[in-house]
């Protein structure tokens, strides 16, 4: 049996030793024990549950879908050093359709989900005939194990997946896997998810929910004591706990009961320190954020900024949270496909994400055509509106003097005197004529002087 023109199992190209990745030095295996003796004391940093809290949800899911919804582009750099997006029958398809059930903007998505939860994106190839690549599958990371040569080559083994094509055990080239890594603290091919930073504050918040959860299904009362006048017998005492807890508690906190024999029912005060859940339930969301370097005011935790400036916002957001990852991925595309990126690479179009509001975005377009940098029709494409006729010229004012002409003007012995105009090849004539005509009449004068 053969998968990417290999059999399977595939034990490396020839028959060298592999030794695979210690996983337990990286990844989000070292938080299950947030602090020594967590274990010993139950607290333990459960994954699963890090993925339902809300702030950690919103950080990871915002980043994928801002991510996957930006197009990628083919560009090409030409003899001026101008990237231009081109087509390829080589790159374009698989830049498309990356595979048979996956879209463009899904596929991105799971790279960058799986990099952010797991640390590791790893993308098998399938080649066709003539070696390029034609589909890209995002791989399960559980089902990968990096693998290491006596020669420090690298492979990949990889377990069953029927989705993407792999009926049976196999171990890989790294030419056939594009490994996009996260975080690499402990080992270079063995990324960190953020979880293993933000899981304890992630913890912390899901306690705070389901002990306020718990609060409010006893009716927002904090519970309370009943007090005998005198001593009663253990048994006694057990039977009106759960006789109380059967019918006074839970979703029948509120119903009136009568007691007697002397028994009282004195409710226990909130302490006002547990006034503070809500702030204490912001800061374990904050925690999230700053780990994921997302803003907590883009997921819906705190104030947004004073000051209404679209572009700055997305600016400071792409720089401190997207652009690793973008360039990150542009790179692995790069290598992945088989491009040098000197003369052709991938790009991702970042005029989705960084986009002015109205106003601003028509004054910089205007400030763009006015100063000759831009085109009309460069402008009226940013706005989704056709080319017109005589618009592809950039324009200035018939004023402005090029550079050269100035430096010609300054190397005069006076640059602000009025200058000469040349004379005319006629003037020339009528000049050389007069000057005769004046050297008569001196001749004439100069012989009546002599008489």
């Amino acid at each position: 049996m053969r998968v990417l023109g290999m059999p399977v199992p595939f034990t490396g190209e020839g028959k060298k030793d592999l030794s695979p990745v210690n996983p337990n030095r990286g990844g989000w295996f070292r938080i299950l024990e947030s602090f020594s003796g967590a274990w010993q004391n139950n607290v333990e940093v459960d994954f699963s549950s890090v993925l339902s809290f809300h702030a950690d949800f919103a950080c990871r899911t915002l980043i994928a879908s801002d991510i996957s919804k930006l197009r990628v582009k083919l560009v090409k750099k030409d003899d001026d050093g101008i990237w231009t997006e081109v087509s390829s029958p080589a790159y374009s398809p698989v830049l498309r359709k990356p595979n048979h059930f996956q879209n463009r903007i899904q596929f991105f998505e799971t790279w960058v989900l799986s990099k952010l939860q797991r640390g590791n994106t790893y993308i098998l190839k399938q080649r066709d005939n003539g070696g390029s690549v034609r589909q890209m599958f995002v791989l399960d990371p559980l089902r990968v194990k990096p693998l290491v040569a006596d020669d420090g080559s690298v492979f990949y083994e990889l377990n069953t997946d029927e989705l993407s094509g792999l009926p049976a055990r196999v171990i890989v080239p790294a030419r056939e896997i594009i490994h996009d890594r996260f975080n690499c603290m402990f080992h270079p091919l063995v990324g960190m998810s953020p979880i293993y930073a933000g899981g304890l504050a992630a913890m912390q918040g899901l306690a705070i929910q389901s002990n306020s959860t718990r609060f409010f299904e006893n009716g927002a009362q904090p519970g309370g004591v009943l007090v005998a006048p005198g001593a009663i017998s253990d048994e006694t005492a057990g039977r009106l706990k759960e006789y109380w807890d059967n019918n006074f508690t839970g979703k029948k906190a509120g119903k009136v009961a009568v007691l007697g024999d002397g028994l009282k029912y004195e409710a226990m005060a909130a302490k006002a320190i547990d006034s503070q859940l809500i702030e204490q339930l912001k800061w374990s969301a904050e925690v999230v954020c700053s780990v994921y370097h997302v803003p907590p005011y883009k997921i819906g935790v705190g104030q947004m900024p004073s000051y209404n400036n679209v572009q700055a916002l997305n600016t400071e957001y792409y720089s401190q949270c997207l652009q690793k990852l973008i360039e990150d991925i542009e790179i692995c595309l790069d290598e992945g496909l088989g491009m040098t990126g000197e003369k052709i690479g991938t790009e991702f179009d970042l005029d989705g994400l960084l986009r002015m509001d109205s106003v601003t975005q028509m004054q910089a377009l205007k400030e763009g055509i006015s100063a000759g940098i831009m085109s009309p029709n460069e402008a009226r494409r940013r706005l989704d509106l056709k080319k017109v006729a005589g618009g592809e010229t950039p324009y200035l004012q018939q004023q402005n003097y090029s550079l050269a002409a100035l430096a010609k003007r300054d190397a005069q012995e006076d640059p602000f005197g009025s200058p000469t105009p040349p004379a005319s090849p006629a003037d020339d004539g009528a000049l050389n004529d007069n000057a005769e005509s004046e050297a008569r009449a001196a001749l004439v004068e100069i012989y009546k002087g002599l008489r």
